[in-house]
């Protein structure tokens, strides 16, 4: 890791001035950005609105549960009245009367049935819940891949800027580098005995690490840039940080962030609303137990060109006439050992819903202390790399000025060179952390995204 952060701290800055498009953003600025159109969260938005589309349904079924029409359309035959002295209307009373088949006409039929549940002992309500606890789950999702999808743009904004920041320390040392150089060449040209060609040697060989590593880095910092410019959906557009600087938030009790996290994490009301759908699903399954009152009815009407409908109620032309059955009735179904089953495994959801979200309390719980120990980490980490950097630069300053007045020693003056540079790159690292630490408690506690989108992030936190 010491490794990695002595190579940040030698990355090059880019010299080219931001094109126009250049998004300038601070880091609520690009988790609004990263929110704005993520494909990550609108996934799980798609999921929500087909559960508010299966909610709607359930509140549909309430009303006609069964409504629709069917129609049929072929040929009838004509009839072969053999000169009937009968009526149309009474053609039912001659013998003689055929169909013929010989003489076809076009024949329609329109049915439709309608079914309207009055009593259903809670199978249509719990349909209802469940289907409304689904839409609250599938909304819990969402905001837990906002979340996710925020904390990751907040890492990646702290991460460029660390990388720029470094850079800046990377243009320093290589100014200084160039001024030693020239200075101790000055030295030997003047025949100062105080230096020597190994001196000169050793100052350009450390030139030379300083730019194998700057070559290195600056790839990185280039992908970092990137991995930015991507998560807000705008690949290849130019990106400017604000200064990395520590963020100026107050950190509260453990039991305050655990309070808020248990109110407002998208797992717990994803888990709660789980535990309401199964609940309501018990109730629909126990419903098959008792009879079901319903309210139906089928109309049908038939028609045949040629054909009339007969005058007595007891005889009837399958191709004319029409008929109207409207009434209760009471559904009852009979396979209760099935109906057991079912309830038995309705209940056994149920229960292990309730012990996820029991499980889940416990696991958000850990995760907020484990983030607020982190925090409290990084706070004290901030604080050491802050009194390096000051230690360090007493140290630097004071190899300056007895390299200046003669008495100094090169190889002390890299070394205090090398302490200053690690010193900073630790402590803009240090800061990073410390930032990245404050958004992911933040992100523990369920408040990230909502705070960024109020633009209040690192405001005080409060349980009211």
């Amino acid at each position: 890791m010491l490794r990695l952060l002595v190579l940040l701290a030698l990355a090059p800055t880019a010299a080219a001035q931001p094109a126009s498009d250049t998004l300038v953003l601070d880091v609520q600025d690009a988790i609004r950005r990263a929110l704005d159109g993520s494909p990550e969260v609108a996934i799980e938005s798609a999921g929500r609105d087909f559960a508010a589309a299966r909610m709607r349904q359930a509140n549909a079924a309430r009303y006609l549960t069964e409504f629709h029409v069917t129609t049929g359309h072929a040929v009838a035959p004509g009839l072969e009245r053999h000169g009937s002295p009968f009526p149309d209307d009474a053609l039912y009373l001659d013998p003689d009367v055929r169909n013929d088949w010989t003489n076809t006409r076009p024949y329609n039929e329109i049915t439709a049935e309608l079914l309207q549940p009055l009593f259903t002992w809670g199978e249509l309500g719990g349909q209802i819940r469940a289907a409304t606890a689904a839409v609250d789950v599938e909304a819990a999702r969402v905001d837990a891949k906002a979340s996710e999808v925020g904390l990751r743009a907040g890492e990646l904004y702290y991460g460029l800027g660390l990388a720029r920041a470094l850079g800046g320390i990377a243009e320093e040392t290589d100014a200084a580098l160039r001024t030693a150089r020239a200075e101790l060449q000055a030295l030997l040209d003047d025949g100062d005995p105080s230096v020597s060609d190994a001196d000169l040697f050793q100052l350009r060989l450390f030139e030379q690490e300083v730019a194998r590593r700057a070559a290195e880095v600056e790839q990185q910092e280039a992908l970092a840039a990137s991995a930015l410019a991507r998560q807000l959906l705008r690949p290849g557009a130019p990106v400017r940080t604000g200064r990395l600087e520590p963020i100026p938030f107050e950190r509260g009790s453990l039991a305050d962030y655990q309070a808020l996290a248990l109110r407002h994490r998208s797992e717990l009301r994803q888990a709660a609303a789980g535990v309401r759908a199964r609940e309501a699903l018990v109730a629909v399954a126990r419903s098959d137990y008792y009879p079901k009152l319903f309210l139906g009815g089928t109309a049908r009407a038939r028609y045949a060109a040629g054909r009339t409908q007969q005058s007595n109620p007891f005889v009837s032309d399958s191709y004319v006439g029409s008929s109207v059955r409207f009434g209760l009735g009471v559904r009852q179904n009979l396979t209760f050992l099935q109906t057991r089953a079912k309830v038995e495994q309705a209940e056994a959801e149920a229960a292990e819903v309730r012990f996820q979200r029991e499980a889940a309390e416990q696991l958000v719980l850990f995760e907020v202390e484990e983030a607020y120990r982190r925090l409290a980490i990084a706070e004290a980490a901030l604080a050491a790399r802050t009194e390096a950097v000051a230690i360090a630069g007493e140290w630097l300053r004071s190899e300056q000025i007895n390299f200046d007045l003669g008495l100094g020693d090169v190889d002390d003056l890299i070394g205090a060179v090398r302490a200053d540079l690690e010193g900073r790159a630790a402590r803009f690292d240090a800061v990073r952390a410390y930032n990245v630490a404050v958004l992911r408690l933040l992100h523990a506690t369920g408040l990230l995204t909502e705070r960024a989108r109020l633009g209040t992030l690192f405001d005080p936190v409060s349980t009211d």
